[in-house]
């Protein structure tokens, strides 16, 4: 039983990949469906100016490696905030880079229980698809000889215009798409395990690369 206390942080977001679903009870005993996500410390490996680079951002390191996993203009890039070695990296765009510093851990005791987020991850890819099941169309008539069950129907508009307009809804891939879940709340933090419990459904299957921002990003 998990008890949901509302606070405000200054998070600046990490990564983390998704391990499963379950669900838990809050306080009155109503069921709340959860993702479990495994989120290890990222590191800030370099902050872009306005000045510099165009745009106020922060770079964050995650995936932890040994140095033979990664290129030596990798290795040589991360010696600059720390001794750790990190395979990937991820940007968060930000208004005032002056709060950070390079080289500093970002972990999941940097958010709180109650606390709003979003989350980007790239959903589950279901292969080519038709009408009725990527658009959620409705199908046609079942009985009285009609031939036009799933069928797409008519695209066109006649002689006028004499063409099919881009973005016509029609089959084709369902799913592998960038998604944002912007309705999520953390639920319970595991300091030990670097585990963050999130409320409801996040994009994507087991083990899949997570970006968890505080709501206001």
């Amino acid at each position: 039983m998990f008890i949901i206390k509302r606070t405000i942080t200054m998070t600046l977001g990490i990564f983390g990949r998704k391990v499963g679903m379950t669900h838990v009870f809050d306080e009155s005993g109503t069921s709340i469906p959860v993702t479990i996500v495994k989120a290890p410390d990222c590191r800030i490996s370099q902050i872009k100016s306005l000045e510099k680079d165009g745009y106020n951002s922060i770079q964050l390191a995650y995936d932890e490696a040994s140095p033979k996993q990664v290129t030596k203009a990798v290795r040589g890039h991360l010696s600059k905030s720390g001794d750790k070695i990190f395979r990937s990296f991820g940007e968060v765009r930000v208004g005032k880079i002056e709060e950070y510093k390079l080289g500093d851990l970002i972990t999941v005791d940097d958010f709180s229980v109650g606390q709003k987020i979003k989350v980007t991850g790239t959903s589950i890819g279901k292969g080519f698809s038709g009408n009725q099941k990527r658009h959620n169309f409705s199908r046609g008539p079942m009985t009285h000889g009609s031939k036009n069950h799933r069928l797409p129907g008519s695209i066109g508009a006649g002689s006028t215009p004499g063409r099919v307009y881009p973005g016509k809804k029609m089959a084709g891939q369902l799913g592998n798409t960038k998604n944002t879940i912007s309705t999520s709340e953390v639920i319970y933090i595991d300091n030990n395990d670097k585990i963050l419990v999130l409320r409801g459904s996040l994009p994507g299957k087991k083990n899949n690369l997570l970006k968890i921002l505080p709501k206001k990003f």
